[in-house]
């Protein structure tokens, strides 16, 4: 796993990652921090999550490890392992061993895809106890001062074969994430991609109805981080119709016809 910051296009003030609130999100997560509570980030894809944290890890002037959580994703993983190294068998720490040790913050994206294992190991970290065990090397490490563990995940994705359990969720403290106001967004695309406001407002205008969309011709909306994407193509000289297709209709859709319906409502909306 490597350490990550966000999938920021752009930097904010000192190397912080550019980051809009939507509401009072920073200063919860400021007070999480302040006293060792986990965060459970919940929201739709792309909507900003994940760029939240590294905007409050650079804040906090903490390292960050970020972890996109998957089916095969284990336990072992996140711990670490045993590994031969120059003819010699020595143990090699995983991510969120790193993080509990160095007191950083480890964030794992879309925690409901990984193994049942996964959510077992976070349980004594996400107490009073804050501690990990590591099994193989008969250790049990305290967490270090400024350790924070955040999760996320989508629960619109969510089914009865991938869903957090309520024993699992009740040990975090959550905040809710979603698509940005209009006017919030086209400050955040505008940002991010250079183009000017007037373009943005209209791509922002089209998110927003294909957002619509979404549990009829689309299995899910358009995210802010592919807005961005194609307001970056056409800040970069592409035609606004072929940044829109490859930017926010392809990534939606592999139905032709649902791909034609999709570019009339943008050339309705465009003009």
């Amino acid at each position: 796993m490597e350490m990550e910051g966000s999938v920021s296009l752009g930097k904010g003030a000192a190397g912080v990652p550019f980051y809009l609130p939507q509401g009072d999100e920073r200063t919860v997560f400021e007070a999480a921090y302040s006293n060792n509570l986990p965060v459970l980030l919940k929201g739709p894809t792309g909507c900003g999550k994940t760029r939240f944290v590294a905007h409050m890890a650079a804040t906090l002037g903490r390292k960050l490890y970020t972890v996109a959580c998957h089916d095969d994703l284990a336990a072992a993983d996140l711990i670490g392992r045993y590994l031969l190294k120059g003819g010699e068998t020595v143990w090699v720490d995983g991510p969120l061993t790193r993080a509990v040790r160095e007191g950083a913050i480890c964030y794992l994206d879309e925690v409901v895809e990984a193994r049942k294992d996964v959510t077992v190991v976070l349980h004594p970290l996400t107490d009073d106890r804050r501690t990990l065990p590591i099994d193989r090397t008969g250790e049990e490490l305290a967490a270090a001062p400024g350790f924070m563990l955040i999760a996320s995940y989508n629960p619109g994705y969510q089914n009865i074969l991938k869903t957090l359990k309520p024993s699992t969720r009740q040990r975090f403290i959550s905040l809710e994430f979603d698509f940005p106001s209009p006017s919030l967004e086209v400050e955040i695309v505008a940002e991010e991609s250079g183009l000017d406001r007037d373009r943005v407002t209209a791509l922002v205008r089209l998110a927003g109805k294909l957002r619509a969309l979404k549990g009829q011709d689309l299995e899910e909306g358009v995210s802010t981080r592919l807005v961005v994407y194609a307001a970056t193509l056409i800040a970069q000289g592409m035609p606004v119709d072929r940044a829109i297709l490859a930017a926010m209709v392809e990534p939606l859709t592999d139905d032709e016809d649902v791909k034609r319906g999709l570019l009339d409502l943008a050339t309705a909306v465009f003009g």
